[in-house]
């Protein structure tokens, strides 16, 4: 056998068991990149969920500038799950899924998915603040750790 055939049999082989596993492609590269989202929806049955008097688009809104507010990092959004994937800051990558799940026109279900429970539980108690109006903006210091401005 020359070298250009065993190449050539080494990729096929290669493919084959990449294309046959029970990963999908596109899932296998973003585990490899640390951004897999399956974690996280495969934790939605231990969500911390709460249904709001809102429509879809306010929740989606609401949350994001709650996201912002309290300097999560957004790592993912992936409109066809009707989901946001984040850590709970740049520097802890813990991840955290909020799901959206419209009731009807005037009403939402948030799931909030975490393998964390504390932070899911810290999540969820933030985005409902936000929701009520009442979150204050948070800073990230060096050490790692939040502080709540005060207006």
């Amino acid at each position: 056998m020359d070298l250009k055939y065993k190449m050539i049999l080494f990729l096929v082989l290669v493919s084959s068991i990449t294309l046959c596993g029970c990963s999908t492609v596109k899932e296998l590269s973003k585990g490899a990149l640390g951004v897999s989202t399956k974690v996280l929806e495969e934790g939605r049955k231990d969500a911390i969920k709460k249904d709001f008097n809102r429509d879809y688009d306010t929740c989606y809104k609401t949350t994001k500038d709650s996201l912002n507010k309290i300097q999560a990092y957004i790592y993912a959004e992936e409109p066809a799950k009707n989901m946001i994937a984040i850590y709970v800051t740049a520097s802890d990558t813990t991840p955290v899924g909020i799901f959206f799940k419209s009731i009807d026109k005037n009403n939402t279900t948030i799931e909030v998915s975490s393998p964390s429970v504390y932070a899911r539980e810290l999540i969820s108690t933030k985005l409902w603040l936000g929701m009520e109006g009442k979150l204050q903006e948070e800073k990230e210091t060096d050490e790692g750790t939040k502080k709540t401005l005060f207006k």
